[in-house]
């Protein structure tokens, strides 16, 4: 699944005043999925210690647990432009919801771990199909004029989900007695955290009712007289509704529809630009920033913080990672990807040394020395601050800029492959690297942060100002 991205045939396109608050409303309606990413992604964190205390197993056991969902988000992800190709972008949001609120029960009444195990799959399944359907509808559904802002509204929700979701886990926790597995509702704490998602996913459900079919689809199923309509509600009045259609016909049959082999080439496998693209991938996730996300409450307990305050520092990091992709979207196209992208390296290395000199002295009395403790606490803040304004944005805007135009989706597709591979092996190795050294661990992620910056300098070109068409 593409979308347009052809300039106007004639003159600017943007929609009327008084479409634009339905244009925004569709956007956001969209971004749901986005906001359920994010919550999903991030909501095990309050849950993981737990699940280790429920089902009594060790750390390489738990790490599988918390990974096992990243194989439902590959496979969602590589699946969900053929599903919404053949039944539609509507249809495709509507089977996400679902499979997030069979995945947010089923997690919260597990019979077991491996039926735990299963539901977050389901649910990682139900993430990778909105990692794909949210941006590509509303890059489809939206003027040209107004795409990139409200095309930003995907990353935002899914950094508000991460937020929403450790503020609700926080909330659940002081209303469980700062226990975990403390009762509320007939469930433990940490199962009503995992199920709280069912509101959010019915509701993202509910809007894609309320919502229309993208153009581009309609025009694809030879519903023309439909697609005409939804270009009315979105572009206004105003437009010519036949040379728009037109224009979309004559995108979707001038498009090169790119294959696996159309990356090969080379000397080592792939064409070079493609392995630019896996390196940004798996540089951005091997900072450790999922660390953050998903372990962060074990984090802080384990270094002698208290569980109620192990989550609201897990839920201060989630509003600096908003904070920080704010600053991205706002100089992304001011400074260019490549200076941000240096800049975050530096500020992540910074970060995460601090964190590995911190988690480097002994614990005294179950904690963390004073001065130790609140500059692990700092450095954490810091890096995610770092990552937000760069890596967390500027990764995505490359990869959908950076590839020539014959090789663009498939490109994109091994690209974001290997950023779910490189997220499952972070999120996997964490809980037994930690029972090693927690120091060292850092270290490692320390010098995965220093290393992207020859990186960039070698291998990453700027895209700022240049048509996808330049692109060589």
């Amino acid at each position: 699944m593409t979308s347009t991205t052809q300039p106007p045939a004639s003159g600017a396109r943007t929609a009327h005043p008084e479409h634009l608050g339905h244009v925004i409303f569709i956007a956001a309606a969209a971004a749901m999925g986005g906001f359920l990413f994010g919550y999903d992604s991030a909501v095990i964190n309050g849950a993981v210690e737990a699940i280790r205390g429920r089902y009594d197993i060790g750390s390489a056991a738990l790490a599988q647990v918390i990974a096992i969902a990243l194989i439902g988000c590959a496979i969602g992800a590589a699946t969900a432009g053929r599903i919404a190709d053949r039944i539609g972008r509507i249809r495709c949001m509507q089977i996400a919801s679902v499979l997030f609120t069979i995945s947010a029960v089923g997690s919260a009444l597990p019979f077991a771990l491996w039926d735990l195990a299963f539901w977050r799959i389901i649910g990682g399944f139900a993430i990778g199909m909105a990692s794909v359907i949210g941006p590509a509808y509303i890059a489809e559904v939206a003027p040209a004029a107004y795409r990139g802002r409200l095309g930003s509204f995907q990353q935002a929700a899914i950094v508000i989900g991460i937020a929403i979701s450790q503020l609700v886990n926080w909330g659940i926790l002081n209303a469980a007695g700062g226990d975990q597995r403390g009762h509320l509702m007939g469930l433990e704490a940490w199962q009503v955290m995992l199920g709280v998602m069912v509101i959010p996913a019915v509701l993202y459900g509910l809007l894609s009712f309320a919502i229309p079919e993208s153009p581009r689809f309609l025009i694809s199923a030879g519903r023309d007289a439909r697609a005409r309509e939804v270009l009315k509600e979105v572009e206004g009045e105003h437009i010519d509704l036949d040379a728009r259609v037109a224009e979309i016909e004559h995108a979707m049959k001038s498009e090169h529809k790119s294959t696996f082999k159309d990356l090969l080439g080379g000397s080592f496998f792939f064409k070079p630009i493609v392995w630019v693209g896996i390196g940004l991938s798996v540089f951005q996730q091997f900072v450790g920033i999922n660390v953050a996300f998903y372990y962060s409450s074990t984090l802080w307990q384990s270094v002698g913080v208290d569980p109620t305050q192990s989550f609201f520092y897990s839920f201060t990091t989630s509003i600096i990672n908003i904070i920080g992709t704010v600053i991205a979207m706002i100089f992304v196209d001011r400074i260019g990807r490549r200076p941000l992208a240096l800049i975050g390296s530096v500020g992540m290395a910074a970060g995460l040394a601090l964190e590995a000199w911190a988690f480097s002295y002994d614990l005294v009395d179950g904690k963390l020395p004073a001065t130790q403790g609140w500059v692990a606490l700092v450095a954490a803040h810091v890096f995610v601050l770092f990552f937000a304004l760069s890596w967390g944005v500027v990764v995505w805007v490359f990869l959908g800029e950076m590839f020539p135009n014959r090789i663009r989706a498939a490109a994109l597709g091994v690209a974001a492959s290997a950023q779910w591979i490189a997220n499952w092996a972070i999120t996997a190795s964490f809980p037994s690297l930690a029972d090693w050294n927690l120091s060292a661990t850092y270290v490692i992620y320390t010098i995965f942060a220093a290393l992207s910056i020859p990186f960039v300098l070698k291998y990453v070109k700027e895209t700022k100002g240049k048509a996808l068409e330049e692109m060589g």
